[in-house]
């Protein structure tokens, strides 16, 4: 029998793992479950006879896949798989998904959720400023950006976008202003949000050139990876421009520094938390699910990430 195993140092929710079990198990696959796992050793182990992995943020390297010798397909629950070593994937013809869309709703509400707490000082009883009325700019106009987009409307915010990927008749249907090239956003905008995957290409591109383009009172909101950012650089720019706020749903590595010198112009979530939310936990495993489901009976590889 094909053997789903669900591989999570941080377990879904139980509600999530219910409908994940019943998914497979309707489909007449077996489940297995390896949560809370103390040492790379265990999943190391777990992996071996498993013909499809789900995991979260779970490392699935080429060690990981060198063990899983029977696997064909491995998924992500989420929208990021850096976590996942694709080259490796390929060479062992195993399919590599993510289960994007599932979790946009809760990354673009803590988007806006942190933007108004660093507007209102952090709630300290001091007088703080509003979004309404402020120019918001899409870093990537995909399912988390097109969310912060339509909540910041919500909020009465001025919406744009910069995506070379999205034609401008796309953004402009949504009632959103396209821009055309990077700079210009980081030129036009108040805040920032930032939607990029960490690529090679991508990969601490947002630099202090860019950066010190921003407006006066300049927000960057970072809620893709910290890897994007130029973190030395940063720390320049928060240096040069006292007005410059970076707040982050990631710590960048060097946190300590911002701690002692820019108090009260950051703000870093304890955790990476976009999707921390019932509801996108449920969606995501649930989806991730339904597309080993679909791949084994169907050989769908709609949402595969690998060649």
């Amino acid at each position: 029998m094909t053997k789903v195993l669900v591989a999570t140092d941080k377990p879904f929710a139980k509600e999530a793992v219910m409908k994940i079990e019943e998914a497979v198990k309707s489909a007449g696959l077996e489940i297995a479950l390896l949560e809370k796992y103390s040492s790379k050793a265990e999943l190391l182990e777990a992996v071996k006879d498993a013909n499809a992995l789900i995991v979260r943020s779970d490392i699935v390297d080429r060690e990981v896949i060198e063990a899983a010798t029977e696997l064909k397909i491995v998924v992500r629950a989420g929208a990021g798989y850096d976590n996942l070593d694709l080259e490796a994937c390929t060479e062992k013809g195993i399919v590599a998904m993510n289960t994007p869309g599932q979790n946009s709703n809760a990354v673009g509400e803590l988007v806006l959720g942190m933007m108004v707490f660093m507007a209102r000082n952090g709630f300290n009883g001091a007088s703080g400023t509003e979004l309404r009325g402020k120019k918001i700019g899409i870093h990537a106009y995909g399912n988390v950006g097109q969310y912060v987009a339509t909540i910041a409307k919500g909020f009465g915010m001025e919406v744009y976008a910069f995506d070379p990927f999205v034609a401008k008749e796309v953004i402009e249907k949504a009632g959103i202003t396209p821009i055309d090239t990077v700079e210009e956003l980081y030129s036009t905008c108040d805040y920032v949000s930032l939607h990029i995957p960490a690529t090679p290409q991508t990969k601490e591109s947002i630099n202090y050139d860019l950066l010190t383009k921003m407006p006066k009172g300049g927000v960057l909101v970072n809620t893709a990876r910290k890897e994007v950012i130029h973190e030395a650089e940063i720390l320049k720019v928060m240096a040069d421009r006292p007005d410059f706020v970076y707040i982050s749903d990631i710590a960048p590595d060097n946190k300590a520094e911002f701690e002692a010198n820019y108090k009260g112009r950051f703000f870093f979530t304890p955790k990476k938390m976009g999707a921390q939310t019932e509801e996108a936990n449920v969606n995501a495993g649930v989806a991730a699910a339904n597309q080993i489901v679909g791949f084994f009976k169907n050989g769908d590889e709609t949402f595969r990430v690998n060649k």
